[in-house]
């Protein structure tokens, strides 16, 4: 099925420090196949590696993802095209930057430093630009595997479906860490009913609301796992109920092996990630009632390591950015069984990092 919207763009964020990519690339469909015309290259803008859209659609956030003083870059959104401004950059208050989103009011931008062990939080100013950080927690601690656990590495922040907490799944401390944001001020606060731990050496990476926001599944890196988790929004308690492989039950994880991304389907019935070094996309039924997971097969992602993968908002489409073979897959989603076919369209971008769909605003 192609995309029908004529209001749907990508953006693709990229590293630029690997290969011979030039920053963030912008792209439209092409009305009635499942092909994509390039809109744009912003260039000038360092290792924009994740990206986020404020909830005006006027806005885009990216993380400059550089080692010692990492930023957060802010861009305004040209209405009828998706095309990119920069407005400003700002520090993020940690190194390598890992993660972004905007909380569901546009007031603050959320920022996870995956090496610093930091998150922060940064305000948007009226015109879309960013002001310096107004609270920078480090967290601390370390997980069982001295080769990538030797300290805190948030990987993702973000608010649940209410805005009332954030979640932090930190890598390196095997926790997925809830905070409460206070809007005025921007403080985070720790909220120590709320969140979850999984299980040692697992090493969390990403998280998922399923439909309702009654359930969070997150997907670990390090041993190629999905937890599933009763959510409590009252708290932000998190209940254990459920661990499954994304792996094939008679594959072997090596050592290069690593999961990376975890997106659920609009519908709320299927669950979808990425397997780098098995080059595969897991796909899973959702029960309905109960949130837990029935495996569905896996699909190779068409190119090597899929770092990122995303579904466009009419649940048609998913593409995955495969980070080594400086390429993004269009696979049709089967709307009645969840299984994904390769549709033959390739968009070639170096070194892709990050696949992030929106709808454009009317103006």
């Amino acid at each position: 099925m192609a995309l029908s919207s004529e209001s749907i763009c990508v953006w693709v964020g990229t590293y630029t420090r690997h290969g011979q990519s030039e920053g963030i690339y912008v792209y439209r469909p092409e009305l009635g196949s499942d092909a994509f015309e390039h809109v744009q290259t912003v260039g000038d803008v360092h290792d924009p590696s994740y990206l986020a859209l404020a909830p005006s659609r006027h806005f885009l956030y990216a993380v400059n993802e550089l080692s010692e003083d990492g930023g957060v870059s802010a861009f305004s959104v040209e209405p009828a095209s998706g095309r990119l401004r920069l407005l400003n950059s700002v520090a993020s208050g940690g190194a390598h930057p890992a993660h972004v989103s905007v909380d569901p009011t546009g007031r603050w931008v959320l920022v996870a430093n995956y090496t610093g062990g930091t998150i922060a939080t940064l305000p948007i100013q009226d015109d879309g630009s960013l002001g310096q950080a107004a609270h920078v927690v480090r967290h601390q601690g370390r997980g069982p595997n001295p080769a990538r656990q030797e300290g805190p590495h948030p990987h993702m922040i973000v608010t649940d479906p209410n805005g009332a907490f954030v979640l932090v799944p930190d890598l390196g401390l095997d926790r997925i860490v809830c905070y409460r944001l206070e809007r005025d001020s921007g403080h985070l606060v720790e909220q120590p009913e709320g969140g979850a731990r999984v299980e040692p050496g697992a090493g969390p990476r990403h998280v998922a609301f399923g439909s309702g926001g009654t359930r969070v599944y997150c997907i670990n890196e390090l041993d190629l796992a999905v937890s599933v988790f009763e959510y409590d929004a009252a708290n932000g308690h998190m209940r254990a109920i459920q661990t499954m492989s994304s792996l094939p039950p008679e594959v072997s994880a090596s050592e290069s092996d690593t999961a990376a991304a975890i997106v659920v389907h609009p519908s709320g019935k299927f669950l979808y990630t990425s397997n780098r070094g098995h080059d595969s996309i897991a796909i899973f039924g959702i029960d309905q009632a109960s949130g837990t997971l029935t495996p569905l097969g896996h699909t190779p992602s068409g190119g090597r390591t899929p770092r990122d993968i995303n579904i466009d908002p009419t649940g048609a489409l998913l593409l995955a950015a495969n980070q080594d073979s400086d390429a993004i897959a269009t696979f049709r989603i089967d709307s009645r069984s969840g299984a994904l076919e390769a549709s033959g369209s390739m968009l070639h971008v170096p070194k892709p990092v990050r696949v992030l769909f929106g709808r454009l605003s009317a103006g």
